[in-house]
């Protein structure tokens, strides 16, 4: 059964990434969270709504390649 609510770990592993990365978009405030406690959950339909958006914003700005971009790093020298 998958769950509606999940912590930063769970959503990390259901996204792929690294938990310091989803710590990292927490801190920019660039992805939906709340606090439960002193601790963030994620409502999985937020999030895949979250990751949908995303998809679409960077098909929208590439050229034709396919891809998520979940963060940036400002001042990386990164080349638009």
């Amino acid at each position: 059964m998958l769950k509606n609510v999940l912590t930063a770990k769970e959503v990390a592993e259901y996204l792929e990434v690294h938990v310091t990365m989803i710590y990292r978009l927490l801190k920019n405030k660039q992805i939906p969270a709340f606090r439960l406690g002193s601790d963030w959950r994620f409502n999985i339909e937020s999030i895949d709504e979250w990751r949908r958006a995303r998809e679409r914003e960077v098909g929208e700005n590439s050229d034709g390649g396919a891809g998520l971009v979940l963060g940036e790093r400002s001042g990386s020298g990164a080349r638009k």
